[in-house]
């Protein structure tokens, strides 16, 4: 068993083109202990794939806009390594000075009736916007409610980029849905979906916003009924599928095909990154939970070994500080990387049903162009039709433009943020474990040197 002498790989190497093994640069997948340099190399290999899907100078534009960091050469190896250090050169200029929205989602309740249980979140709204009847609110609100937010935010802004919810786990999570960790990781996901919504310059301001962070429950309840019917809701679907029979957009615009295009590769990429993630955590935890196992059989074999006992005792030691370390480490990983990797794969799938939606849009007026052009009557009328979908295009074509430019700067600002926290993570665990074991070999060497003194003695 050699479970004091290995070395977790870094969970960076899993953003490698082999999917966590090494690579010309990293060949070795496990460095040695205490070797910050083995942490960095996967890390910029990761910021780059994820952050630079395509070469385009006005990605990089986009960047610079929205963070004071400093140039690329900041990551050199002189560069300070302690987090205040990295973290703090974040500032982002975009930021309203003054924010007239606060919101927090915390006190989760279970609540069992005779059909269901169910967990609901209070809800804290402070606000200083004239608009809002009060300067601070207090509700409650279940899963499902949070899923009609979203919902009206889509069907209001169909090419707006909603924040994502997290997934409601039927079958398979039924089991845990209700377990501690659970709730609390929910609850986390439903804080940032609201607070990103309230950063949202349009979102912000949609009126079922408003009553979902203000109206009581039976309020809420009466101002769901008033929503579409249900022919309405099957007779958009029913066009929107009636759309993607017709086949692909006629007249896209170019930038759509490489919004797309860009998608495709983010959603492949960030996919991959979130399974091998998932993967190295459990392997971590896996490999924490054998060195709580690991010390204490040194301690135990201290007793009947007179001669070694104090080495003995030593080693336990440092494993024991070693597990400490790493389960410090997995916390890192868990309450940092892990959320945000599974956030833009959310992310992924919203923004394909963006451009699909757009399509749609799109579709409908290329099939009322082709009718006017088949008919030889009602041409007056059908101008007028085509006029209000071309305004309509229009403006979803632009909501798009806008949104897709603050969602790229709001992503790369998150992974280069995430991927320095994991790197800085890494640093302090390696030099911890390091400065542990070379304590002990010190100890060892000055007693070797005691001994031989001793036996030189006349």
């Amino acid at each position: 068993m050699e479970a004091e002498g290995r070395v977790p790989a870094p969970l960076l190497t899993l953003l490698s083109p082999g999917g966590g093994g090494g690579t010309e640069a990293d060949p070795d997948p496990h460095p040695a202990a205490g070797a910050p340099g083995a942490a960095r190399g996967p890390l910029l290999a990761a910021a780059a794939e994820v952050l630079s899907l395509d070469d385009e100078e006005d990605d990089l534009e986009v960047f610079s806009k929205d963070t004071s960091l400093a140039e690329v050469n900041s990551f050199s190896p002189s560069m300070p390594i302690s987090p205040s250090s990295m973290i703090n050169q974040y500032k982002f200029e975009d930021e309203p000075e003054l924010r007239d929205l606060f919101i927090t989602v915390d006190d989760p309740e279970s609540h069992i009736t005779a059909i269901e249980t169910f967990i609901t979140y209070r809800v804290v709204t402070k606000t200083s916007r004239g608009e809002f009847d009060s300067s601070e609110y207090e509700v409650r609100r279940r899963y499902q409610d949070f899923l009609w937010l979203k919902s009206k935010l889509e069907e209001a802004h169909p090419t707006l980029i909603i924040p994502p919810l997290p997934e409601k786990f039927i079958m398979k999570g039924m089991v845990e849905r209700f377990s501690d960790e659970f709730i609390e990781t929910r609850r986390k996901a439903l804080h940032k979906f609201l607070n990103r919504i309230a950063d949202h310059p349009t979102l912000t301001f949609n009126e079922d916003f408003k009553i979902f962070l203000t109206a009581q429950a039976w309020e809420l309840s009466s101002h769901k009924k008033q929503g579409p019917s249900l022919l309405s809701r099957m007779g958009q679907t029913v066009r929107a599928v009636a759309s993607s029979v017709r086949g692909g957009v006629k007249n896209r615009p170019e930038m759509f095909t490489e919004m797309n295009d860009y998608m495709e590769t983010f959603s492949q990429k960030i996919n991959v990154l979130d399974k091998i993630a998932h993967r190295i955590f459990k392997e971590e935890k896996e490999y924490f939970n054998e060195m709580k196992e690991y010390g204490p059989i040194h301690t135990l074999w201290s007793a009947s070994e007179e001669d070694v006992a104090d080495s003995l005792k030593g080693v336990a030691s440092c494993i024991d500080k070693c597990c400490k370390a790493t389960e410090k480490r997995m916390a890192g990983l868990s309450e940092n990387l892990l959320p945000i990797l599974h956030e833009y794969v959310l992310y992924s799938e919203i923004l394909m049903g963006v451009l699909k939606r757009r399509d749609q849009i799109q579709g409908e007026l290329d099939s009322k162009v082709d009718a006017l052009a088949n008919k030889k009557t009602e041409k007056d009328l059908f101008s007028e039709e085509i006029g209000k979908l071309e305004d309509k295009v229009e403006c979803a074509n632009n909501a798009l433009k806008a949104d897709w430019d603050r969602w790229k700067q709001n992503m790369q600002c998150d992974m280069r943020s995430t991927f320095i926290n994991v790197a800085e993570n890494n640093l302090h665990y390696y030099e911890e474990c390091l400065a542990t074991w070379e304590s002990f070999l010190a100890s060892q060497t000055v007693d070797l040197h005691v001994e031989e003194d001793s036996e030189d003695r006349p």
